[in-house]
């Protein structure tokens, strides 16, 4: 299990690393493929919607087959489609190029947590929200790649060809440490095929209030992406690079506090790390809406990266544990509907601010987080699994 530990660490990593690929690279794509502003907002919907596509798709493959083959699968594919946008030449085909990659990371985004929730399970001990740490850690070093291979002037498409191969490859070595099939803590059989609907065992309550819960939190997650570095910007005035300064730091306290959260919730339990991440991040919040100053309003970031590291993972292993045999269904309902609110978060801030002000629409965010206060219960863990 430790082997299989870092195979799934790696795998995260990974993940982040080839997303940095197509996100710190779309002010080129979009140069070399002549797609307007309007255009790409439109084609970053589809690359959102074929994420969800790949998200439900991957559920139930994963409750027949197991979450290995599908996130090997999944990894292989997305390795190959990060070439796909940067090889585009006009707007149609890198749509193409991008149903294609989001197909493939929101395959690989529930394939991996499957995996994970396999591993801590086998563990039985909290380390879903280190696994997410890795995620953070492979994205920063793929945007510092492509920062410096920019500088460099080494070629967008010889960067991409060079993160495909280290792709494969690190896929093909963990491949094996992998472990897919769904047991129960304590439980060393393997599962049988359920019979009738796959949510027969299932507590539907639990499992839409953990795709509610899972909503409102990525959603602020996806507030502080979009509009954390505009809103130090535009409120006081300040250079771009302060805004970027500003995001730099939300990102690294959610990348450092995710590697000490598992060690908290093994004291305390999920329950009260998702009640006081949540409070500690709407702090957070409300101090960078009415700070005076600048350094004020980056604390706020930065505490509200602080409070949202590790809420998350206890979403998702809440959801691995609802049931053995619809393990991946259900995990894959309740990251779609993540991916979702933090699609339509960033839209919903902006449809406020432009009636309102930014600071007003960033109460969207306070409100995600009140839902999560009040909802934390729904990740305390059962004494017994659904079968």
């Amino acid at each position: 299990m430790r082997q299989s530990r870092v195979g799934v660490a790696v795998v995260f990593a990974l993940n982040g690393f080839l997303a940095a690929m197509w996100v710190a690279h779309i002010p080129v794509i979009s140069t070399r493929t002549g797609v307007s502003h309007d255009q790409l907002g439109g084609l970053l919907l589809l690359l959102g919607a074929s994420a969800f596509v790949g998200m439900q798709l991957c559920g139930p493959l994963i409750d027949r087959w197991g979450s290995r083959p599908t996130t090997v699968g999944a990894a292989a594919l997305l390795s190959v489609a990060v070439l796909g946008p940067v090889t585009a030449t006009g707007p149609v085909s890198l749509a193409a190029a991008l149903a294609v990659f989001g197909f493939a990371n929101g395959s690989l985004d529930v394939s991996m947590n499957a995996q994970a929730v396999v591993v801590e399970q086998a563990y039985a001990r909290p380390i879903m929200s280190a696994f997410h740490g890795y995620f953070s850690v492979g994205s920063l070093i793929g945007s510092a790649i492509v920062a410096i291979t920019l500088w460099a002037d080494v070629g967008v498409v010889r960067t991409v060809i060079g993160a495909t191969v280290l792709g494969l490859l690190l896929t093909a070595v963990v491949a094996r440490s992998l472990t897919g099939r769904p047991v129960a803590a304590g439980d060393s059989e393997s599962v049988d095929e359920p019979s009738g609907p796959w949510w027969r065992g299932v507590d539907l309550r639990r499992l839409v209030l953990l795709a509610v819960v899972a909503f409102a939190l990525m959603l602020a997650e996806g507030t502080a992406y979009d509009w954390s570095a505009l809103h130090v910007v535009e409120t006081y005035g300040v250079r771009d690079a302060i805004g970027a300064i500003t995001f730099g730091a939300f990102s690294a306290a959610m990348t450092i506090a995710r590697f000490g959260v598992d060690r908290i919730a093994a004291v305390l339990g999920p329950v009260t790390v998702v009640r006081a991440g949540s409070l500690i991040g709407l702090v957070g919040m409300l101090t960078a809406i009415v700070a005076p100053t600048t350094v004020w309003a980056i604390v706020g970031w930065t505490v509200f990266g602080v409070g949202l590291a590790g809420l998350i993972p206890q979403i998702f292993t809440a959801a691995g544990n609802l049931t053995t045999n619809a393990s991946g269904r259900s995990i894959s309902l309740v990251v779609g509907c993540g991916y979702l609110g933090m699609l339509a978060g960033p839209a919903i801030v902006g449809f406020i601010s432009s009636r309102t002000s930014l600071a007003t629409a960033l109460g969207v965010a306070v409100v995600a987080l009140i839902i999560a206060i009040a909802a934390a219960g729904v990740v305390r863990p059962e004494r017994t699994v659904s079968r």
